[in-house]
């Protein structure tokens, strides 16, 4: 099943279930959030966050090729729906937004021209139903880690270890976004459509960050995600 989506690119990625703060201020997505806005009632207000390849966004227009007057900039194909909850709007004209991460999909087709903001078909991924015994067992072993993950890197980590979710597909997204992972390790995990996979794709991340963690008291982040924008010519 496809549908058509406003998508909105970020050099972050969104995860189901997880909040997601956004200040626009940008024209075209100020149109945006009028449009979604002004749907009517019942109607879900929701757009597609897809995060960054490659590049540095101001202006995307393509998930393919570069984009003319910004530079080399590309897009991951799965990206997930952020659903509209609050919208506060600025006295110059902006917004100050929450949402919401709601579904998975994939881009099939970009339409540049249908909207002032970037729009594409997609396709909607599969969300596990039904208990499953192997993500079950994993979820257990994956909240035993996280929570030594968690001493490692934050001062009150009980605050968090607490409120961890039983269910192993919400789990897996909370760890995925809460994790110190790169933008790349984070899409990796988005991508995968088997909730047991992608525990057992965290519980590695896991231990690797936690032994960095131990030696060095770091984690490791590539040069492109320290680096800042080049100044406009």
């Amino acid at each position: 099943m496809t549908a058509r989506l406003p998508i909105f690119p970020l050099g972050t990625v969104l995860f189901p279930g997880l909040v997601l703060p956004l200040h626009i201020f940008e024209e075209r997505y100020r149109a945006l959030v009028r449009h979604l806005v002004g749907l009517p009632e019942g109607a879900p207000r929701e757009f597609g966050v897809v995060a960054i390849r490659a590049g540095w966004e101001v202006a995307p227009r393509s998930t393919e090729r570069p984009v003319p007057g910004v530079g080399d900039v590309t897009l991951h194909e799965v990206g997930c729906t952020a659903e509209l909850r609050q919208v506060s709007e600025l006295t110059d004209g902006g917004f100050d937004i929450v949402t919401v991460g709601r579904r998975r999909f994939r881009i099939t087709e970009v339409d540049e021209r249908a909207a002032p903001y970037l729009t594409a078909e997609v396709e909607w991924l599969p969300e596990p139903g039904g208990p499953d015994e192997a993500a079950e067992l994993l979820a257990t072993r994956v909240i035993s880690v996280f929570r030594q993950y968690l001493g490692l890197i934050r001062p009150a980590p009980e605050e968090i270890s607490e409120q961890l979710p039983e269910d192993p597909t919400v789990l897996s997204h909370l760890v995925a976004a809460t994790a110190m992972l790169t933008v790349d390790d984070r899409q990796r995990l988005l991508a995968i459509d088997d909730t047991a996979a992608r525990l057992g794709a965290e519980l590695r991340l896991l231990n690797r960050e936690a032994v960095l963690l131990r030696q060095v008291r770091a984690v490791p982040v590539p040069l492109s995600e320290l680096a800042s924008p080049p100044a406009p010519n």
